[in-house]
């Protein structure tokens, strides 16, 4: 069915502006939507496969409904398009006025569009490969080169789906059984403690050797196990307890520096600082080496400079320090070089694309003796730039080693050959890149889909139907994941989940979205004017209006003295420039009427009457590449045109941040997964949907600013991010291209557009 009522007004969704279908569908939800037949509650489909439509859950009942309702077809000819101001706005929706429903045409933009398969061009060609067993383990010929080639520079280009790990742990196995190496000469480098763990469980299940002689094989991460190197020569320099583990305690370090130095740090961005001077440690940048590009980098090389010396006075190091302090280590002591280059023989590194200078020199280092250096990786994922990884490594590794053998393992045998084929095209556009392409082992009838919906709240609602609608179907929560370029990008699918009775597992330790700083300020504006004694909304007030943070101490006591509100108590403190008081008492009594505005009405008077701009251009990264206060802003926006009053927005808001926080402390191992596409690396999965594949999101605003200026090395990153994304499929890929984002028109991402 397509036609309804809503509390007496006709909804038919051929002629509704597309805008509206989410606040229908949440109408349907809470029964507000009833039959035109029966005049019973029905409900909304709004899923991927099918275009929207009314529905009884009884099917009885919903077949003898649509057999009464036959909606009148509609032609074009003769009728002409409604502009938009012969809307009138009825229970929060745009309904339009003194005209039959039936006779509207919406806008062409604005229909639904049927979702779109998405396909390489190379046809499926099954590799004519001799399946072999070596220690009883199953390889095709490529994996058995990579693990009987053990002499000398090898670089293993392992593709997605290839069997890496088991490549990997096979030639550690046939090194130690077949080749009889003394495993205490062999070291196996690793990126997370997870990767390190999995390996050892597979060389022991594998393994005819005692568990006593497989533990002699060093195995771990970088960070374990030259860690360990600089705790044997110096314990007491290195002992753990003076170790800075959390960002916290760095970030004191560098808000005594901002205060010592002058700079204001009321809402200076301490995480980015902290991961900027992360950066040039792991580039191996000392302060001397570094030439700011802007304000912002040179406050950060102060900062640094400062973090460093009070670093060294306090006797205290970080986890960059590290790998940093041990490469010095065994750089200046040619002695104690040499008595690790006695001990460690052959040296495999796996994931060798995330690499960064400092990790690559010290391998460099140690194994300059016998040049046994065996990566394992693939340039077309690496997607870790910010940490100062660098694809290089691998496209001149010929270069530093002329000597070297390159295997290259292409069968994939994670992906359907649609998904394998597709993620071919989009990453073969890279210019940065060894010439390769990986060839699928299977094949279905199932093509990834590209659907496309109206906006970020639409796009959650149309991923948890779908999944929905195949666990019906016998499918496995586990088997899914959301991905999405940030955290802030998932937002509206976590809320959707929270809503829904799906089991679902989120990034342990993520924020939620509300409490942002620019979320948070526009966000206190609402509370005040909701209670105008709100204690945390009236800090947050007060540091939007650039006032000193002590205020907050003198407006409680103004309160108390004054018997007003916290809010009244600000026109009362002493010592405030004038400019800053006119503006208060322009602003004040504003503010209680904002609760009676509709939330996006309320967010757009914050912004443009009560100066809220003013703050969002000083303090609202804008400068920063990667999160802006305004889109932080124009994400809150898109929210809160679902809500028709202030209070039912602010009651959602308390409720998501609740959840994330209860969600924090938990360990969740089942259920959907929502996570980055950055955390999803090395995972795998049946069904895989990418959210705001358009452009700004997928490739990121950054990316195409840095190209128009003619550095394309971020674009290109950004293509394999989504490469990475697409080859966690297994078996389903859907993607997803939002025509609106952030309340703007979006275009779909540049990535997908050849291949649509």
């Amino acid at each position: 069915m397509n036609s309804a009522y809503f509390h007496s007004e006709v909804i038919s969704l051929p002629h509704l502006p597309r805008e509206e279908y989410q606040r229908v569908y949440e109408a349907s939800l809470r029964d507000e939507i009833t039959c035109f037949v029966c005049k019973q509650p029905i409900k909304m489909y709004l899923g991927i496969n099918q275009s929207p439509f009314f529905f009884h859950p009884n099917k009885d009942l919903n077949k003898k409904c649509m057999e009464e309702n036959k909606d009148i077809p509609v032609t074009t000819s003769n009728i002409e398009e409604e502009s938009v101001s012969e809307y009138s706005n009825q229970n929060g929706f745009r309904i339009p006025k003194s005209r039959n429903i039936r006779t509207i045409i919406k806008p062409q933009e604005t229909e639904w569009q049927q979702p779109k398969a998405i396909k390489g061009r190379t046809p499926l060609t099954l590799k004519i490969k001799t399946p072999s067993e070596l220690l009883g383990i199953s390889l095709d010929i490529e994996q058995k080169e990579a693990v009987e080639t053990i002499n000398g520079p090898l670089l293993i280009l392992a593709g997605a789906g290839s069997g890496k790990t088991r490549v990997l742990t096979t030639r550690a196995l046939y090194m130690m059984e077949e080749m009889n190496i003394d495993p205490k000469s062999i070291m196996l480098v690793t990126f997370t403690a997870k990767a390190a763990r999995e390996m050892k469980d597979r060389l022991i299940h594998n393994s005819n050797k005692s568990q006593q002689r497989l533990n002699q094989l060093v195995i771990g991460t970088f960070h374990s196990i030259f860690y360990k190197m600089l705790i044997h020569h110096n314990s007491e320099k290195w002992n753990g307890k003076h170790l800075l583990k959390w960002d916290w305690q760095k970030e004191n370090y560098l808000k005594q520096s901002c205060r010592e130095l002058g700079i204001d740090e009321k809402d200076f961005a301490f995480d980015q600082a902290i991961q900027q001077i992360g950066y040039w440690k792991n580039t191996m940048k000392t302060p001397a080496d570094i030439k700011p590009v802007d304000d912002w980098e040179e406050t950060v090389l102060t900062l640094f400079k400062e973090y460093e010396n009070q670093k060294e006075q306090q006797n205290q190091f970080d986890f960059d320090d590290m790998l940093v302090k041990c490469y010095e280590l065994l750089k200046g002591n040619s002695t104690l070089l040499d008595a690790y280059q006695k001990r460690f023989q052959y040296f495999l590194i796996d994931e060798f694309q995330d690499i960064n200078p400092v990790q690559y020199n010290l391998m460099k280092l140690l194994s300059s003796h016998t040049n046994n250096l065996c990566g394992v990786g693939d340039d077309d994922q690496t997607i870790y730039s910010f940490r100062g990884s660098e694809p290089s490594f691998i496209l001149n590794f010929k270069d530093e080693y002329p000597s070297a053998k390159v295997i290259n393992l292409s069968s994939n045998y994670r992906s359907d050959h649609h998904i394998v084929s597709t993620a071919n095209e989009v990453i073969s556009k890279n210019k940065k890149r060894l010439s390769k392409k990986m060839i699928a082992q299977y094949q279905s009838e199932t093509s990834p889909l590209c659907f496309f919906p109206y906006d970020e709240e639409e796009e959650a609602t149309l991923i948890i139907n779908d999944i929905k609608e195949k666990i019906e179907m016998g499918a496995n929560p586990d088997d899914f994941a959301v991905l999405y370029r940030t955290h802030t990008g998932g937002r509206a699918v976590f809320e959707r989940f929270v809503q829904s009775s799906l089991p679902f597992t989120i990034e342990k330790g993520q924020s939620s979205f509300y409490e942002r700083k620019m979320v948070r300020a526009a966000l206190a504006y609402l509370r005040l004017s909701v209670n105008q004694d709100d204690t945390t909304a009236i800090t947050d007030f007060i540091r939007a209006l650039f006032l000193k943070q002590s205020t907050i101490n003198d407006v409680k006591a103004l309160s108390i003295l004054n018997d007003c509100s916290l809010l009244e108590a600000l026109l009362h403190v002493k010592g405030i420039p004038a400019f800053q008081l006119s503006k208060i008492k322009k602003i004040i009594p504003r503010m209680s009427s904002l609760k009676h505005e509709k939330p996006a009405v309320a967010i757009a008077i914050i912004e443009k009457e009560l100066g809220f701009s003013d703050y969002l251009k000083k303090q609202g990264n804008e400068g920063n590449s990667m999160d802006k206060g305004s889109d932080d802003l124009n994400d809150l926006k898109v929210v809160a045109k679902k809500f028709l009053t202030v209070q039912e927005f602010l009651q959602h808001t308390d409720h998501m941040i609740l959840t994330q926080k209860a969600l924090k402390g938990e360990n969740f191992q089942t259920g959907v997964q929502l996570m980055t596409i950055h955390r999803s690396k090395g995972l795998e999965y049946k069904y895989v949907y990418i959210i705001g594949a358009v452009d700004g999101s997928l490739p990121h605003d950054f990316s195409l600013e840095s190209a128009r200026k003619g550095n394309y090395e971020f674009l290109e990153e950004e293509r394999r991010l989504l490469y990475v994304a697409m080859t966690r499929a297994k078996e389903y890929l859907f993607i997803s291209s939002p025509s609106y984002r952030r309340g703007r028109k979006a275009t779909t991402s540049r990535f997908l557009r050849p291949l649509l």
